[in-house]
């Protein structure tokens, strides 16, 4: 019974020592099967560095738009609710106009005033011209009479010389003479006359020209008032017109802060429109990942609203400086201890079809992540 019991034992502990044996293998497998998962998974995770760059400080970017009235007024009517599409040139707000229709009626009569001012000085130019051509003619009739009143001069004085010759030989008689002296003078005087009437004509010609010339410069001036009004009812229409507030570019409307009756001051910021027409991603990589990557590099963007989708894409610009120095209060380095930080540059990547199914439901503001191909 000893004897087969110490068999037994032997045999127990036989079995007790191949045991563990056993399990040390399986475990050197199970490591081993790990150690190669992890270096392929490494070297993998290597080769990919080594051709692509990665971020997740991306975001989706686009053009927003913000509707600012160019008028202060009271809104009449909001013809748009949020998150509606709408196109360029539709309606979103319309103002109370009546002050500004008023202001166009003022201006409009404004223009008329002065328009009839031009038909009237207009006609006073006409009018003084037609007295300078009056007057021209009335010199010419005063210069045919001195024409004529010469004639009588030289023939009242060739009578008078030969009366004056026979009456100093009793051939006439005194009456005679004194009848030709006094038809020299009357036609000397006469002609005295008719040269001082010229002169008066003379100078009323000269100042009937110089109102013309005057009442000529009215009716500039007078045009030059017509302009002067024209651009008031310009500006009037002008001004009119921003009381209906319109879209810039087709997009969607954000949520509407503004109410009928509301007043709105000229520069005050409604609401926005985010545009369609275009959109972009602006990823941000920090200073150290920037040596391989080019213009035009292909990118894959994954979106997180999208999972296990990628979007094709590529790089299209470097911003000009870190986003740190945009910031509202830049660092500066010389004012005190200097603790280095690593920079991120925003880059630029632009999506290769914005007609995509998946880009058209992009929206500003959410997270991707960005892979560039460096090859």
């Amino acid at each position: 019974m000893e004897t087969q019991t110490a068999t037994t034992n032997n045999k127990g502990s036989h079995n007790t020592q191949e045991a563990p044996k056993k399990r040390n293998y399986r475990f050197i497998i199970v490591l081993a099967i790990l150690v190669i998962i992890g270096g392929a998974f490494g070297i993998s995770k290597y080769i990919h560095a080594q051709h692509h760059e990665e971020t997740d400080n991306a975001q989706i970017e686009a053009n927003v738009s913000p509707v600012i009235p160019r008028v202060t007024g009271y809104v009449k009517e909001v013809r748009v609710k949020d998150n509606q599409r709408v196109k360029k040139g539709d309606t979103l707000v319309i103002l109370d106009d009546r002050d500004l229709q008023i202001k166009v009626a003022q201006v409009e009569a404004a223009l008329a005033a002065a328009q009839a001012n031009v038909q009237v000085a207009v006609a006073t130019t006409t009018a003084s011209r037609s007295n300078i051509s009056s007057s021209q003619a009335n010199i010419y009739a005063v210069d045919a009479q001195i024409e004529a009143a010469k004639v009588n001069v030289w023939r009242a004085n060739q009578d008078y010389d030969r009366y004056n010759n026979l009456i100093k030989d009793h051939s006439i008689t005194q009456q005679q003479y004194e009848q030709a002296l006094a038809a020299k003078q009357t036609a000397e005087r006469q002609l005295n006359v008719l040269q001082e009437q010229k002169k008066v004509a003379t100078r009323q010609t000269s100042a009937v020209s110089t109102q013309s010339d005057a009442t000529a410069e009215q009716v500039n001036a007078a045009k030059a008032v017509i302009k002067e009004r024209q651009a008031e009812v310009d500006n009037a229409k002008l001004v009119l017109s921003y009381s209906i507030i319109t879209a810039p570019e087709d997009g969607e409307v954000s949520k509407v802060y503004v109410q009928p009756g509301q007043l709105v001051q000229a520069g005050q910021s409604l609401f926005s429109v985010v545009l369609s027409n275009d959109i972009w991603v602006v990823a941000n990589f920090k200073e150290t990942q920037l040596d391989k990557m080019k213009l035009g590099q292909k990118v894959s963007v994954h979106v997180d609203a999208f999972p296990g989708k990628s979007i094709e894409g590529k790089v299209t610009s470097f911003s000009p400086a870190t986003g740190a120095r945009f910031a509202l209060l830049p660092p500066d380095n010389a004012s005190g201890n200097f603790v280095k930080v690593v920079q991120r540059l925003p880059v630029k990547i632009e999506f290769n079809d914005l007609n995509q199914t998946e880009v058209k439901q992009l929206r500003p503001g959410m997270n991707v992540v960005v892979d560039v191909h460096l090859d």
